[in-house]
């Protein structure tokens, strides 16, 4: 490249919500914004979560300087304990954001090996070719913040998750001053969330849910009330703490995650939470409905979380009753749709009261909110981030309104290479950019022919052939024996798989009789065989696994 050149690189969270992750790089110097996770998709059975493909970053680790984090948003910060493990360098975020991502790290066992730094807004990081500097913005969680990247080619600004609050639970008003004082100065490119983009106005302030909530304490005096939400939402947990003193009820914390991150912000002094309201989930029956309110994670419908196990009847410790009133106080991500409502669906059917309207805002901008940074900032390019395709196309568009030339919007998709300089930008490559499945404890284990299996299983079941030989000889000892799990009901089958053994036996004895020897071959010989004759017989597919023992 040439020095006044810079690489931009997003190796996730284009295309699809979650999975951030952006490089930016000179002929020297690589540092990193973001290192989140995504939820899997239905097809990924047995999942996890589903983390960014490093291998550029690996291919290139000598020139690799920091991470530099946005926010303390799965999103943005999940895959950091398992990428850590391959990419040791320095971490550089504010201070709630590095509470939270210092919990993953003592769980990863990687806080004694990971330098950590703690910035605060208005620092500047100088690392290698770069210059990064953080501005005070407003996201559904608090401590977020903008990075105005020096360049050899010019300054970037990328606004992370965000949007524009005037009147914020904690802290202050996102700091439109210095993003003017950019723009004023020279922006080379702007690289702005697009998850609202579609959305006209202005996004809500998170005070009104605040008052949408005490509304609901107020209407339900008598009821319990249970509300799920992000554990990360450490305003939101503020403003129901503040109900439940106010309306004289207990608070009892339950989810694991929510638990952490309350623990954190209590302790970094990010939630004021007043003497004698916590209760312990081990003393719930001690309190009469009127007296608890519960705080749980769940509003995503996870299977393992804490209020789908309650709606499910699998929660150890608390079971819902008629009357309960319960708060989704949050929006479902796209793709957990189902999930959320199925848990919507329990909860009626144990006839509780269920709230999900206007008891949620988001942490992302709206149109106006878009508008106001790039009015501000002024910049040459603008590269739309953070949304699937329809948000990057509809971000475009809304670039163009505001009279940027065609030529100077970019939307990319990950593992794009853009190269930016003052006289033009341009994608000049593309380098791999994945995903790698998490599940358990194994990461990048589990790959398409692993998922393509779990799905033929999932779909049309597994039989397996069992059968004795010989060694040496071509006599059938044994079997075959056949066993099946999720094709059919053996009890209620027996003429069939009957007619499956004797289809296998005769199928066998044509290879043994022409003299195959080779367990390769008769095993496809038998897999294919009986494939045929069951789907002429009943039209499905199962997994056709055959096993083949010998004895002397």
């Amino acid at each position: 490249m040439k020095k006044d050149e810079v690489k931009i690189i997003p190796l996730g969270g284009l295309d699809k919500i979650g999975m951030n992750i952006t490089a930016f790089e000179t002929d020297e110097d690589i540092i990193i914004v973001d290192c989140g996770m995504s939820f899997p998709s239905e097809d990924m059975l047995g999942i996890d979560y589903v983390i960014p493909d490093i291998t550029y970053l690996i291919y290139n680790r000598e020139r690799v300087r920091a991470f530099f984090i946005t926010h303390g948003h799965e999103d943005h910060i999940g895959a950091l304990p398992y990428v850590l493990k391959q990419l040791n360098v320095p971490i550089y975020a504010t201070k709630l954001t590095m509470g939270i991502i210092e919990g993953k790290l003592e769980e990863a066992e990687l806080m004694d090996v990971t330098k950590r730094n703690v910035v605060k807004y208005g620092d500047i990081i100088e690392t290698g070719d770069f210059k990064v500097e953080f501005i005070r913005t407003n996201h559904s969680i608090a401590d977020a913040a903008a990075l105005a990247i020096t360049t050899p080619a010019g300054v970037i600004v990328h606004t992370g998750d965000f949007k524009v609050d005037y009147t914020p639970v904690y802290g202050e008003p996102i700091d439109l001053k210095r993003f003017a004082e950019l723009g004023n100065e020279g922006v080379l490119a702007v690289m702005c969330d697009s998850t609202n983009v579609v959305r006209p106005g202005f996004t809500m302030s998170e005070r009104a849910v605040g008052d949408r909530i005490d509304k609901i304490f107020a209407d339900h005096p008598k009821n319990r009330i249970i509300i799920a939400t992000f554990a990360s939402n450490v305003d939101r947990v503020q403003e129901i703490v503040n109900a439940a003193q106010k309306y004289n009820r207990k608070v009892i914390i339950e989810g694991r995650s929510m638990v952490s991150i309350f623990d954190i912000a209590q302790k970094l002094g990010y939630l004021e939470v007043p003497d004698n309201i916590m209760v312990d989930i081990e003393e719930i029956g001690n309190y009469t409905d009127e007296q608890i309110c519960l705080i749980t994670t769940g509003s995503q419908g996870e299977a393992m979380a804490a209020l789908s196990r309650m709606a499910s009847s699998a929660h150890k410790k608390v079971s819902i009753f008629p009357g309960d009133t319960i708060i989704f106080s949050s929006n479902p991500i796209p793709g957990n749709e189902k999930a959320v409502t199925k848990v919507i669906n329990d909860l009626y059917d144990k006839d509780a009261e269920v709230i999900f309207e206007n008891t949620h805002v988001s942490g992302h901008a709206c149109q106006e909110e878009i508008k106001l940074i790039y009015t501000l900032t002024k910049p040459k390019y603008a590269i739309p981030v953070h949304g699937e395709v329809r948000h990057l196309k509809e971000h475009a568009k809304l670039c163009k309104s505001l009279g940027m030339d065609n030529e100077h919007i970019f939307v990319l998709h990950s593992g794009d290479v853009l190269k930016l300089s003052p006289k033009k930008g341009k994608i000049v490559d593309k380098v791999v950019a994945g995903e790698v499945m998490v599940d358990g404890l194994g990461v990048g284990d589990v790959g398409n022919i692993v998922l393509r299996d779990r799905q033929s299983l999932s779909e049309n079941g597994i039989m397996i052939v069992v059968m004795t030989l010989e060694r040496y000889g071509s006599r059938i000892l044994a079997g075959p024996d056949i066993v099946s799990r999720g094709f059919v009901y053996v009890r209620e089958s027996e003429d069939l798989i009957y007619e499956a053994q004797t289809v296998v036996r005769e199928a066998l004895e044509r290879c043994l009789g022409s003299g195959v020897n080779d367990w390769g071959r008769i095993k496809t010989v038998i897999r294919d065989t009986l494939s045929e004759f069951l789907w002429k017989k009943i039209k499905r597919s199962p997994m056709i696994i055959p096993i083949i023992m010998e004895v002397d």
